[in-house]
C-alpha cells in the first residue's frame, strides 16, 4: 500500500513559531529539545516527573532545591511555560534550565506544568489543565512525597512567562472566584509572578503594529487560532481590561516583569492600571527592563539583567 501523500499547502502560517498544513500536519519551529529530569550539576537542584491526570496525559516536572529540609518547609511555585499556547514544554531544555535556576535562587519547590497545546488541544484545554494541576496539588499532595514533605501550601505562588503568564493570571482569577475556592481549602495563594504576559485587545496600543516579527495582527490571529471559540481579542481571558471578575484576583501581591522592546510591553502596563481600578485589594509592582525583548530571562538566563530579575523574583517570593 502506498504511503499517504503529504500536502505542502499551508492552512495556518504562524512562522517563525509554527505552521499547520491542509493535510493536518503541524510543524513547530521554535521549540527546544526535551530533556529528562536530573540532578543539576550547577545548582544542585533535583527534578522528577509526575503524572497528574492519565486521562488527559497531564503531567508536570517538580524541582527541589538544594538543602530542602522537611523541618522547614518551602514556598511552592506553580509555573506555566510560554510559547503562544502552541509550542514548548515543561520538559524542554529551555524551561528545565530556567526552573532549575529559579528554584535554586528563590529556594522554592517548583511544579512546572506540562499543559496541553493548541491546535491539537485548543483553549480552554490549557486553562483547564492549570486548574486541574492546582486542585491536584491542593488535594493529592499526600501522594506526592516532595510536595508533602517540603512544600508549604500556605505559601503558594503562581508564575509564568508569555502565554504561561496569561494562564497564571486567569488561574488566579478563578482561584479567587467564590465557590470554586472552597474546593481548594488549605491552599493559600500568596502571590503571582508574570513575565512578559500575553495579553491583547481589539483597540491597538502605541507601537503594537510596528513590531517586525510579532505585530498586533499576528498576536490577534494566533489567539483566535489557539482559542477558536473566542469572540476575539477582547475576550476577558486575553484582555483583562474586559474582565468583570478581575477584582477577584486570588492573592494580594503581584509582580510583573516587562521588556522595553517587547510588543507586549504596553499590555503589561495596562494590566497594572486595570488591576488598580478593578476593586482588587492588593499591591502590584511592575518592573520594565531597558534594552531587553520578550522573555529575555528565559532565553538568555545568564545575562546580567536575567540574573537581576531572578534575584528580584526570589525576594518577591520570600517577602524580603
Amino acid at each position: 500500500m502506498a504511503a499517504p501523500q503529504t500536502s505542502n499547502e499551508v492552512l495556518h502560517d504562524f512562522f517563525p513559531l509554527m505552521r499547520e498544513y491542509k493535510d493536518g500536519r503541524v510543524e513547530r519551529y521554535w521549540a527546544t529539545e526535551l530533556v529528562p529530569p536530573s540532578l543539576d550539576a550547577e545548582t544542585v537542584t533535583q527534578s522528577k516527573d509526575v503524572v497528574i491526570s492519565p486521562e488527559t496525559d497531564l503531567s508536570a516536572r517538580i524541582f527541589l532545591p538544594r538543602n530542602a529540609d522537611p523541618a522547614s518547609k518551602l514556598p511552592l511555585l506553580i509555573y506555566f511555560h510560554g510559547g503562544g499556547f502552541v509550542l514548548e514544554s515543561a520538559f524542554s531544555s529551555l524551561y528545565h534550565n530556567h526552573l532549575n535556576l529559579l528554584a535554586a535562587e528563590a529556594n522554592v519547590v517548583a511544579v512546572s506544568v506540562n499543559y496541553r497545546l493548541a491546535p491539537e488541544y485548543p483553549l480552554p484545554a490549557a486553562y483547564e489543565d492549570a486548574w486541574l494541576a492546582l486542585k491536584w496539588i491542593a488535594s493529592q499532595s499526600i501522594n506526592e512525597e516532595w510536595i508533602e514533605k517540603y512544600a508549604d501550601l500556605n505559601r503558594v505562588f503562581l508564575g509564568g512567562d508569555s502565554a504561561g503568564g496569561n494562564i497564571a493570571s486567569n488561574l488566579a482569577v478563578r482561584f479567587g472566584g467564590g465557590e470554586e475556592k472552597e474546593k481548594l481549602a488549605g491552599t493559600n495563594l500568596v502571590g503571582v509572578f508574570l513575565n512578559c504576559p500575553f495579553f491583547c485587545g481589539v483597540d491597538p496600543l502605541e507601537n503594537e503594529d510596528k513590531h517586525e516579527v510579532f505585530p498586533k495582527v499576528y498576536l490577534d490571529k494566533i489567539w483566535k487560532y489557539a482559542c477558536p471559540g473566542t469572540a476575539g481579542s477582547d475576550d476577558p481571558r486575553v484582555n483583562p481590561d474586559k474582565d468583570p471578575n478581575l477584582w477577584r484576583f486570588g492573592c494580594t501581591r503581584v509582580l510583573v516583569y516587562l521588556a522595553e522592546k517587547d510588543v507586549l510591553r504596553g499590555r503589561g502596563w495596562l494590566f497594572k492600571e486595570t488591576m488598580m481600578k478593578s476593586g482588587w485589594n492588593g499591591n502590584i509592582d511592575v518592573v520594565e527592563v531597558e534594552g531587553e525583548d520578550h522573555v529575555f530571562s528565559v532565553l538568555f538566563p545568564k545575562s546580567e539583567n536575567s540574573m537581576a530579575m531572578l534575584k528580584k523574583v526570589a525576594s518577591f517570593i520570600n517577602n524580603e
